[in-house]
């Protein structure tokens, strides 16, 4: 198995080097500066302030004397340290069968990884289930990009796996459908009468958040993976991060977590919890409230996000992850001005 993963990994790193890595390059002309706002930053100027700058670069000095505010202006250091913080809980397992969100958690930070190594910089990733369980320490070349790419690979043919097994004994019994994590918690339905109280637990995103703040001690770049889907107080240990790092949030989304298909009446589970519930996905109003409870929740989540000063950028499992990253690079672009 271990020779076949690492394999897996080649061939991921190659598939993107071609369909993903040679098209930003095409659009970017390789600067991913616009993609990441380095670490490593030398001071080159100063410039009157304009809305939407960062005011963690306002030159104190310089504003009180002239009684305008001014920022300071840096050109980004290719050679920096980056931390990728991913999550790699339950709730990622859901998606299409060729497409869930944990692989695109590996495309995007194999992705990350390359561009990033491929400039001289050092890359660390850690990696979150129900706790910190795994820290690469930072590193170059590519054999590191493989590492990452492993690591994720192997985890996440380890649990498919897993839940194959357990979901064919719980199918012969009940008939259940894995769907919508969160689902019961967002529309307070009913657990199936007989069904075992859960044995999971609810990610608690703000573990991964508060284990980066001690290992990355350097001000480095830290790029978050998740689908965002935990327990509240992340906002705190995101915002203490954001005012030491340069911080990039991107979320990992699938569209069936909003949008039901019309399948009638099926039992399903919450893949974080393990708690099961009836649902008639032919009933119109039931479809109109999870999509009103979804549109809350990520309404929610972006004014959490924004508290704590860090943009939420969706990554969804049907898009292009091309177009992905080139909106993200826009909308970066787009606030620095």
């Amino acid at each position: 198995m271990g020779a076949t993963t690492t394999l897996s990994a080649e061939s991921l790193l190659r598939r993107l080097e071609w369909r993903v890595v040679r098209r930003l390059d095409g659009r970017l002309q390789g600067d991913y500066r616009t993609l990441f706002r380095g670490a490593g930053l030398d001071f080159t100027d100063l410039r009157e302030y304009v809305p939407g700058d960062d005011l963690r670069h306002i030159e104190w000095n310089v504003t009180a004397r002239l009684d305008e505010p001014y920022v300071r202006e840096f050109v980004e250091d290719r050679e920096l340290t980056a931390w990728l913080l991913l999550d790699h809980s339950a709730s990622m397992g859901f998606g299409p069968v060729d497409r869930q969100k944990d692989l695109v958690l590996a495309e995007v930070a194999t992705t990350l990884a390359h561009v990033l190594t491929r400039g001289g910089s050092r890359v660390g990733a850690v990696v979150m289930d129900t706790g910190v369980d795994l820290v690469i320490p930072p590193a170059s070349g590519r054999n590191q990009v493989l590492r990452i790419a492993k690591t994720l690979l192997d985890r996440r043919e380890a649990r498919t796996l897993e839940d194959l097994n357990r979901r064919e004994a719980t199918n012969r019994e009940r008939g259940t459908s894995r769907l919508l994590p969160g689902v019961r918690r967002a529309l307070g339905r009913r657990t199936r009468a007989g069904v075992p109280a859960p044995s999971g637990t609810v990610t608690d995103l703000g573990v991964l958040l508060a284990a980066a703040y001690g290992i990355a001690r350097r001000r480095s770049l830290l790029l978050v993976v998740s689908d965002f889907i935990s327990a509240d107080g992340w906002e705190a240990p995101l915002s203490r991060l954001a005012r030491r790092h340069e911080v990039v949030a991107i979320q990992v989304v699938d569209p069936r977590e909003s949008e039901l298909p019309d399948a009638g009446g099926v039992y399903v589970e919450d893949v974080e919890t393990g708690e099961q519930i009836f649902v008639d996905t032919s009933d119109v109003a039931f479809r109109a409230r999870l999509a009103a409870a979804a549109e809350s929740r990520q309404a929610d989540l972006e004014a959490r996000a924004r508290k704590a000063g860090v943009d939420l950028y969706p990554v969804r499992t049907d898009d292009d992850l091309v177009r992905s990253l080139l909106r993200i690079s826009e909308l970066r672009r787009r606030r620095r001005r």
